[in-house]
């Protein structure tokens, strides 16, 4: 466009001014939008719009609410009155220049297109093909492509390095990113890195709300990778688990160990467990009453401490790794029933003395009544779930420590071989 082909000051006095800034917006959007039609209607013109217009095209000025226009009839008339040659040129003068909105779109799809192409990392292409993922990346991004490169590419390195041996969060961050907050929790390429490895917290988790805090959901989604996070908090308890290093732990036989994430993860024990029955139990009482009343003699036990944390999910799966027949017991609540459901998910556990009759002849506490209006459903024995609803009351695995004491020391009888 040439200024020179334009009348600055009358086309100023005849369409510029912000009284007629929504008109000319108006005219604007059909370029933008490639509108390719000569004629069309404008619709909703106020008084003033509407005089402007009449004055420019020689009309009569009507109380129409509407008026059909032709774009040629507005570049005629532009171009006869000596102020434009078109009326593109005198929106371009008025407002700047316009933007081809099909063309942009066009543009950033291809933008897109090549940004979301690049990665060569398999588990991040994956995350790209599937729609929310591709979303995901949008939004971390800011709807920006080469915002999107970068983080891919941060992310590609932060993988290359999974799964990792015990090496913390930040230690990883600082070495891969250069920055050691870069994986902390909301940071872009830490959600990308765990969606991409689908770490996702898992629906028992989430119905088990009030039993786990998000800074414990996470650590245990890094915990599955390798990468420790606040690697002391909550130790794994347990007793009398074949392949401990008791000089190690600190601990003579039959007292129950702690065991750290950092002590899972850096230094993992050769468990002896195959085929070999371990008991798990919710509550970390149950552990104190078969340490103090069993000791050596009670079979292999661990503990999850309600909803299993990032140690001691680390120390099950482990467990299952190495060929135990894990066993599971825990309290007959609903909370339970949702914990009860992700171990045995999660790290094929069986049931121990965890279903309807077990529940059914159990002594309960009438005075704890099972609270809550949506039943969980125990995957394991459905029949519980109805045994518990017509019930409605708790029965902590206190209450029942004594029948499994008795199983406790069954099983470790039934493993001893005669002299």
């Amino acid at each position: 466009m040439s200024k020179d082909s334009i009348d600055g000051i009358r086309l100023q006095k005849l369409l510029g001014g912000i009284e007629l800034a929504n008109l000319r917006l108006r005219l604007r959007a059909r370029y933008e939008r490639g509108a390719s039609r000569d004629e069309f209607t404008l619709t909703d013109l106020l008084g003033h719009e509407r005089r402007a217009l009449a004055g420019l095209l020689g009309r009569r000025a009507v109380a129409a609410g509407s008026m059909r226009i032709r774009r040629s009839e507005l570049d005629a008339a532009l171009d006869h009155a000596g102020i434009a040659v078109t009326l593109r040129e005198a929106l371009e003068f008025l407002d700047g220049p316009l933007s081809d909105r099909r063309a942009d779109r066009v543009a950033r799809e291809q933008a897109w297109s090549a940004a979301l192409s690049l990665t060569a990392e398999p588990r991040l292409a994956t995350l790209l093909t599937d729609a929310p993922g591709a979303a995901l990346v949008k939004r971390l991004s800011a709807s920006d492509p080469a915002r999107a490169e970068v983080l891919l590419a941060q992310a590609a390195r932060v993988l290359g390095r999974l799964p990792a041996h015990g090496i913390s969060r930040a230690q990883l961050a600082a070495e891969v990113l250069g920055d050691s907050h870069g994986l902390d929790n909301g940071r872009p390429v830490a959600t990308i890195v765990l969606r991409a490895c689908a770490a996702e917290t898992s629906i028992d988790v989430i119905e088990a709300a009030g039993l786990q805090d998000a800074e414990e959901s996470v650590r245990d989604r890094w915990a599955r990778l390798g990468i420790t996070v606040n690697e002391l908090a909550l130790p794994a308890l347990c007793l009398n688990l074949p392949g401990l290093d008791i000089d190690v732990a600190h601990r003579s036989p039959g007292e129950p160990v702690h065991l750290s994430l950092r002590t899972l993860l850096r230094r993992p024990p050769t468990w002896h467990v195959a085929q070999r029955d371990v008991f798990v139990c919710e509550n970390p009482n149950i552990v104190a009453i078969a340490a103090d009343r069993l000791g050596a003699a009670c079979a292999p036990l661990a503990c999850t401490d309600g909803m299993p944390s990032a140690a001691q999910q680390t120390l099950l799966a482990q467990l299952a790794t190495a060929g135990a027949r894990l066993r599971y017991h825990g309290d007959f609540d609903w909370a339970g029933l949702v914990i009860g459901n992700f171990v045995m998910r999660e790290f094929g556990a069986e049931p121990w003395r965890f279903g309807a009759a077990d529940y059914l002849s159990a002594t309960a506490d009438d005075r704890i009544a099972l609270r809550g209006d949506k039943p969980v459903v125990a995957r394991w024995d459905d029949r519980l779930t109805s045994a518990m609803s017509e019930r409605r009351v708790v029965v902590h695995e206190e209450g029942v420590a004594e029948t499994l004491m008795m199983d406790l020391v069954a099983s470790m009888d039934s493993e001893r071989v005669p002299e």
